[in-house]
């Protein structure tokens, strides 16, 4: 399949697509991973991944673009969506260097970004390692990809 954008859904109870996201999930307030179900599931999955990815962050390293926030897998097949703030499954390594959820956070005056929450369907369940970057994942989950989408929300300070 590729990464292309399948049937399946993507919301979050806590904004509306392209909506403010609140600041409990952001680094300015709480800074807990708002609550994301899924439906529309590929037929064959047998595992997910979650990532958010601020594509409007200035370049952090040479050869990427944007800002990730979040990057987890070896979700199971039977979820569909995590609660607020869930720190569960296998954790992979955000641009702050740090594992699990950091939420928008981006600089003073740097007008509105726009933060990509994805989850990607997975017809293997692969257990894969803890702290793999996004870039890591990507690489190792594209063979198996069958499915794919993504919400996105706003924030700016």
């Amino acid at each position: 399949m590729g990464f292309a954008l399948s049937e399946m859904q993507l919301r979050s109870p806590a904004f509306e697509t392209r909506g403010r996201i609140p600041q409990k999930h952001t680094g300015d307030g709480q800074d807990v991973s708002p609550a994301l179900e899924w439906t529309d599931v590929p037929e064959g999955t047998r595992s997910f991944a979650v990532i958010c990815h601020d594509p409007d962050a200035p370049l952090v390293l040479p050869g990427t673009y944007g800002f990730v926030h979040w990057v987890l897998y070896n979700i199971p097949a039977s979820v569909t969506g995590l609660p607020e703030g869930f720190p569960d499954y296998t954790k992979g390594v955000n641009d702050f260097n740090q594992e699990g959820y950091k939420g928008p956070n981006p600089p003073p005056g740097h007008g509105v970004h726009h933060y990509f929450w994805w989850v990607l369907a997975l017809n293997l369940e692969l257990n894969l390692e803890p702290g793999l970057t996004q870039w890591q994942l990507l690489e190792r989950i594209e063979p198996h990809l069958i499915g794919m989408n993504r919400i996105v929300g706003i924030y700016e300070k």
